[in-house]
Order: structure tokens, then sequence, then C-alpha cells
């Protein structure tokens, strides 16, 4: 249990120095120019450097098909209901998609490490892959819905270099493409760039959020899905099917991760109320430092 700690504290020290930057220079900080340099080209380095640091076994996608499928399960769920009680677009896409992008990556896979070892690396890999494919895709859409109309929010996914990038490293990956170790020292460094910037980009936007302005309907909901809804259905789902233990318990955990980071940075790119969605990745975060204890006990039904 103290390695789950650790890894959770260590991540989070980046998140408050994030918040110390921009309390301590304030609007000499630009939130936007900082999220398009990391969306539009730091990620790219850490899309090449997750799926080509080691080949990708596609037995493993039957897992990773699991995941999507009860991601799209509660995705379905949360668009029908999401429209009955909230009339304002930018609410409506945040009530929708928050809650499923969750942070299987640079929280998952180490608290998965934590629990499993080292033998779950190659599956939450697999569905970290899986997850950038809903952020850049799902989750694209439903925030650029936000403010923009359907045609805008279906372009604005072509535009992203990420879901491009992905795609391309898949296909190398497949073909056994073997990178020197000069180019993935170079990707690494991009890669954990971005990661530490889209943590410090969650800090920024931390400083000045107000949580008890945000409306509690939004908040009740997007917990009452991300905490209660979907480990249900996914425990529901898991428990009927034939698999190996760890790995349903892999894909529960990677299903129970907090609101991603990823949410602030697509609702600062499309003006989705970035700071309502902040204060909801934060909220989802602090519960989880509780959470996570109760979903390791969980894994014993499964």
């Amino acid at each position: 249990m103290s390695s789950i700690i650790f890894s959770i504290l260590g991540i989070y020290s980046f998140i408050l120095l994030g918040f110390i930057a921009k309390m301590s220079f304030k609007e000499q900080i630009d939130d936007k120019t900082i999220t398009i340099l990391n969306v539009y080209f730091l990620q790219v380095f850490l899309t090449f450097w997750g799926l080509l640091i080691r080949p990708i076994d596609v037995t493993l996608f039957y897992a990773s098909s699991i995941y999507i499928a009860i991601v799209l399960v509660v995705l379905v769920i949360s668009a029908l209901v999401a429209k009955k009680l909230f009339t304002s677009p930018k609410e409506y896409s945040i009530a929708t998609v928050v809650a499923i992008i969750g942070n299987t990556g640079n929280l998952g896979i180490p608290i998965n490490i934590a629990i499993f070892g080292e033998e779950s690396i190659p599956y939450t890999t697999v569905v970290n892959l899986m997850n950038v494919f809903v952020v850049y895709t799902v989750g694209v859409f439903y925030y650029s819905r936000g403010s923009f109309d359907t045609k805008t929010s279906l372009m604005n996914i072509i535009k992203l270099p990420i879901l491009w990038a992905a795609l391309l490293a898949i296909t190398l990956s497949l073909l056994e493409f073997k990178p020197s170790s000069a180019l993935l020292n170079t990707l690494m460094m991009g890669a954990y760039a971005s990661m530490t910037m889209q943590l410090f980009l969650f800090g920024i936007y931390l400083y000045g959020t107000k949580i008890q302005e945000i409306s509690k309907r939004l908040v009740v909901w997007v917990l009452s899905l991300k905490f209660l809804i979907l480990p249900a259905i996914a425990f529901l789902i898991l428990v009927n099917i034939e698999l190996e233990a760890m790995v349903k318990g892999i894909i529960f955990i990677e299903l129970m991760m907090p609101l991603a980071v990823a949410n602030v940075n697509l609702a600062s790119l499309y003006d989705c109320s970035p700071r309502v969605v902040t204060a909801l990745v934060f909220i989802s975060s602090f519960l989880f430092l509780g959470i996570i204890f109760v979903a390791v006990k969980i894994l014993d039904f499964l």
C-alpha cells in the first residue's frame, strides 16, 4: 500500500508546483499557450514513445477491447441521462464525457505496477493506448460541442496531430520497427516533458478555481458516474466473463482512475469551462486517495 501512496504523491507534487507557479506569477503565465504547446507538440513525443518503447502484442488487445466496451456502454448511458439533467451545452458536454476519461497513463500504470507488479505493464500500455483514442476522438468531439457545431467538432478530431501520430506509431510497431536508442532517448525527453507540463497545467488551472461556484448537480452526477455507476457496470461485466484474474483486476483499476488531466487540456483548448473541469478533476483526485483502497478490496471478488 505504501508504494501506491508514494506513486500518487510523486505525481501530485507536480500539480502543486503548477499551482505555486501560477500563484506567484499570475498573468505572466499564459494558460492557453501552455495547452497548445503540450497538445499539438509535446504529446506527439509522448504518443510515439509510449507506443514504440516496446512491441505491441496484438493478443493484448482482447483486454483493451473489454475496457473500450465498458467505456462505450457508460458513455451511452451518460449521454442519455445528461441530456435530461443539463440544458447548458458546455455542462452537457462535460457531464457526458469527463467521467470516462481517466488517468490510465501516468497514474494508472504505476499504480497497477504497485498492485500487480511489472507483469501488468503490457496490459496497462495497451489499455492506455485505447484511452488515448477515447480522449482524442470522443473527448475532442464532446468538448468541442460545448462551443462549436457538430461538423466543426468532427473536424477538430482530424486536425489534432496526436491521433495521426498514434496511428503511425502503431503501424511502425506492428511492422516490428525497432527505434535506435538515440531516437528513443529523444522521444523520452519529449514524453516526460509532456507529462510534467500536463500536471503543471492542472495546477495552473487549479489556482483561482472556486469549487463552491460549480453546479452541485454537475458535481454529484460526474462523481456518481465515475465512482459508482462506472465501477458497478465494470464489475457486472468483468465478473461474468472468462479472463485471467490479474487482467480483470487491471481493467477494473484502470477504470477506477480519477479524471485525467487531459480533460483540462481539451476543455481549455475548446473553451469548454476549463476551470469547472479542473475543479472536477481535483475533487475526483482527492476522493481517489481513499477510493483506491476500496477498489483493491473489490478485486478479490472478480
